[in-house]
């Protein structure tokens, strides 16, 4: 009963749950970086994940992570982190991009042992924005630059996709009409390298299964 209770309330405040012995982490609306967003907005809070992957490292009662991603980004250096620890768990781990996985979102995909897209899925692809009053100077810009070249870096060293393609759909002038970048749907970020198959949960779970398998 108190443990029935745990797992409501796990999904009512995060949005996480365990499968038997596969722990089951969402990442869902704006990633919330050092400033709060509005209680109207659906966020995920990396100040949540990091210490609930620390105890998913930690301890033998989880032998995988499934990672479920719908998300429209959010702060650069939060994804990033998750993404980092994501990417050093022990454990295997499968991620399966729902709705979406732009911006920020693409690390947190590619972060995964293995990744998935279901058909109708879509990842953005675009340069790093930045909100608020900048200054106009060349320091600025090399900021700009540092932020894009960690954020490409790991997505090249994670998955298939080519460091020029990338730069290519990032800096694409033919998709959006005020903005640059590229969106994929479904097939098209298997195509490009960045997810490992299109498919659905079931899919994702056998996937986990087959990695928990080869690691016992």
């Amino acid at each position: 009963m108190c443990e029935n209770k745990k797992k409501n309330d796990d999904i009512i405040e995060f949005g996480q749950m365990e499968l038997s012995d596969i722990y089951i982490l969402t990442i869902i609306g704006e990633i919330e970086g050092h400033e709060e967003l509005p209680s109207t907005s659906k966020t995920t809070k990396y100040e949540h994940i990091l210490p609930k992957l620390a105890e998913i490292e930690d301890s033998s009662r989880y032998k995988g992570v499934l990672v479920l991603i719908n998300t429209v980004g959010g702060d650069v250096e939060s994804g990033l982190a998750i993404a980092e620890m994501l990417s050093t768990l022990s454990k295997p781990t499968v991620s399966l991009v729902l709705g979406g996985s732009h911006s920020i979102g693409i690390p947190l995909c590619v972060a995964a042992d293995y990744s998935l897209i279901v058909p109708s899925g879509t990842m953005i692809v675009h340069p790093v924005r930045m909100d608020g009053m900048m200054i106009s100077a060349p320091q600025t810009y090399e900021y700009f630059k540092i932020i894009q070249d960690r954020i490409l870096d790991f997505i090249v060293t994670h998955s298939d996709a080519k460091k020029e393609k990338v730069i290519e759909m990032m800096f694409n002038t033919g998709t959006f009409t005020k903005d640059l970048g590229t969106i994929l749907v479904g097939k098209e970020a298997v195509e490009c390298g960045i997810a490992d198959e299109v498919g659905g949960i079931s899919l994702a779970i056998c996937r986990l299964r087959e990695l928990i398998a080869n690691k016992e």
